[in-house]
């Protein structure tokens, strides 16, 4: 004889009918709640238990919204009529609306740092925060593709730098690169053996897809960015990490990320300058997209503008050769003349 499901898991069971079926769109009666519970939980309450189970609900904190309704009932004592309230059309408020889910999730499949399966399990985690109707919509969703990373340490090593972070700690790592079998490997020394890094890590941060670690390499007195979906074999060292305002490019000052980003949007590591660009009208929104809206904005006329801005040095020669001819240098004069070089030399290659 099959066993019946206690009484007690009555308001959990409707917890998760109210989950998984509903939404603002999509509302249940007691009544279908009763056939779910019966059909599902092999469970047959009666109307009261239902509606006790979902007052319980509300008062432990859930948002549950109802509708209410009003009609005139025969009292059972005395047969006269009186005003009966109706629950009906109930559904869970949830935290996260299905299109801050999807956002999250294309997050994900944007992202080349977080290895596919780990991907996939997190997808289908967040799929689970919404009901039955947002996991058919995915469905709809481009496939990730397979050429990840294949670095299964990413997490671990989120966890191990975050701790490392919050005591102040100095971490050592093999650092992994790709060679021509298209399979990553620890970078080596000249004389073959593997290389072991020693930072001091002070924030991580994403850029354009991918996952880097902002910190100081031990044996100078900068500030270096390193892939965390490239580090490999991370531990937590005893001795204190170097404090980041003692840096010589802090000068004095603690991490402020959101400047940092905004000086380093290719996350090179050097200095930070102050770099003239002459840019083509078409390129203003690339400009601001990259640099930001602090830029500054002179001499505009039919054919381009001037633009000032505050950013990494290698960032500008970057930025510069990428979008040649439409982007000059002007100043700083060192900068616009090794771009000059840079492109002098490229010619050559083509002649």
């Amino acid at each position: 004889m099959p066993v019946k499901p206690p009484k007690r898991l009555l308001i959990l069971n409707i917890l998760d009918i109210l989950r998984r079926y509903t939404d603002e769109d999509h509302r249940l009666s007691q009544r279908e709640i009763a056939d779910i519970l019966e059909s599902e939980y092999d469970m047959m309450p009666d109307r009261k238990a239902i509606r006790r189970g979902l007052l319980d609900l509300m008062n432990c904190g859930y948002q549950i919204e109802y509708s209410e309704s009003v009609r005139m009932a025969p009292n059972p004592k005395t047969g006269q009529p009186e005003e009966s309230y109706i629950w009906s059309n109930f559904y869970l408020e949830r935290e996260f609306t299905d299109s801050e889910l999807r956002l999250l999730i294309d997050g994900l499949l944007f992202s080349r740092h977080v290895p596919y399966s780990q991907c996939r399990e997190l997808m289908e985690k967040l799929e689970g925060l919404s009901n039955i109707y947002f996991r058919a919509r995915v469905r709809h969703i481009a496939k990730m593709p397979e050429d990840r990373t294949d670095n299964k340490q990413l997490f671990l090593n989120i966890e191990l730098l975050d701790e490392a972070i919050s005591r102040h700690r100095k971490v050592s790592f093999h650092y992994l690169e790709y060679g021509t079998d298209k399979r990553m490997h620890p970078k080596t020394r000249p004389d073959g053996t593997v290389r072991e890094y020693v930072i001091s890590p002070y924030q991580m941060a994403a850029r354009e897809g991918k996952y880097y670690l902002i910190c100081n390499y031990d044996k100078y007195d900068d500030i270096s960015n390193y892939r965390v979906d490239r580090i490999a074999d991370i531990q937590i060292l005893d001795e204190p990490a170097k404090p980041f305002d003692a840096l010589k490019w802090a000068s004095g000052r603690t991490l402020d990320l959101a400047e940092y980003m905004k000086e380093h949007p290719y996350m090179y590591s050097s200095e930070t300058v102050r770099v003239k660009f002459r840019v083509v009208r078409a390129m203003i929104s690339d400009v601001i997209d990259l640099f930001g809206s602090d830029v500054r904005f002179s001499d505009e006329d039919e054919e381009g503008v001037t633009v000032s801005t505050t950013t990494n040095e290698l960032a500008a020669e970057q930025f510069a050769k990428s979008f040649a001819p439409d982007v000059v240098v002007l100043e700083p004069k060192g900068l616009r003349e090794r771009v000059r070089k840079q492109i002098d030399m490229a010619l050559e290659f083509y002649k």
